[in-house]
């Protein structure tokens, strides 16, 4: 059985009258690089805040590395490293003497791990630059590397991405994805883009409206964009009725069109003539692939979520 690094139980905040997170129960284990995904303004940065004890939760229970936040804040947070929203530096000191400040105010002995951390964020040959004159990717690469100095088991990242170009993008990505297997920790991404976190996460959780409307492996999701059947007929909940007598799982769309999650050319066939039997009148079949993206504008739009 797995470690649980994080793991929240209606996990809730008000603000006077608006719910922002809505008993949300986040569960995040020990590797993972778990994607926490949503629209902005749906509640990530706020549940981030509370889970780094920022914010205290208006309901609901925190536990990292299986001891309450509540009770034992100090000690947890020496263990985490985090970057919300954009980091702030001493812009007229280099890469090398913001991590040496940091390392001071850390009290960590080990004046190597600065270079060490350098290296690991792609910033060594950059180290006697003055922060002002670094691009916004190597300022949010130093800010990583910042949240790395303390050598920690988690580190919660709040949208790294933010504002930098596709090279820069890519940059940060493959620097999160070897973070796991280079130091044993386990990462926490927010983002809005899925795109993003499909090619970097093992784990998903979608938040929209404060609401945890999907959590699971990365592979879960991807299934959800195989390949479907959609069938128009004159009188879908007749049909599908029929089907669901003969034991076929079929849902209705919201065209309420037949849905079939199976491409099997003899059981479509079987369908289409059990259909006509029937005296419906069979209007289209046709196949429909979808995108990631595609599912994800569902699940935070409401739609199709019955066939999800």
């Amino acid at each position: 059985m797995m470690t649980k690094i994080i793991e929240t139980s209606h996990l809730t905040k008000k603000y006077k009258n608006t719910t922002v997170v809505d008993e949300i129960n986040i569960s995040v284990e020990q590797g993972d690089i778990y994607g926490f995904l949503g629209p902005n303004g749906a509640g990530k940065t706020t549940t981030i805040r509370m889970l780094l004890g920022l914010i205290k939760p208006t309901k609901g229970d925190i536990k990292v590395f299986g001891k309450k936040l509540a009770d034992n804040r100090m000690a947890i947070l020496k263990e985490v490293g985090s970057l919300v929203e954009y980091p702030s530096f001493y812009a007229n000191l280099t890469g090398y003497e913001n991590l040496e400040a940091i390392r001071r105010l850390l009290r960590i002995e080990d004046k190597h791990r600065i270079n060490e951390i350098l290296r690991t964020v792609g910033l060594l040959n950059a180290k006697d630059k003055l922060v002002k004159n670094y691009s916004l990717g190597m300022k949010q690469r130093l800010g990583i590397g910042i949240a790395l100095l303390g050598s920690p088991n988690l580190l919660i990242l709040d949208e790294p991405t933010n504002g930098l170009d596709p090279a820069g993008i890519q940059e940060i990505r493959e620097l999160i994805k070897k973070l796991p297997s280079l130091y044993g920790i386990t990462v926490m991404i927010s983002s809005h883009i899925l795109s993003e976190i499909d090619q970097m996460a093992n784990k998903v959780g979608i938040i929209n409206n404060g609401n945890l409307i999907f959590q699971d492996r990365i592979e879960v999701l991807r299934k959800k964009s195989s390949p479907r059947i959609i069938i128009r007929v004159n009188d879908s909940e007749s049909a599908q009725t029929i089907l669901k007598k003969d034991g076929l799982n079929v849902a209705l769309n919201s065209k309420k069109e037949l849905v079939i999650n199976e491409i099997d050319d003899d059981l479509i066939s079987y369908i289409a003539e059990k259909l006509m039997m029937s005296r419906l009148s069979l209007y289209r079949i046709y196949e429909e692939k979808r995108s990631l993206e595609d599912i994800f504008l569902d699940l935070t739009t409401n739609k199709e979520r019955d066939i999800l």
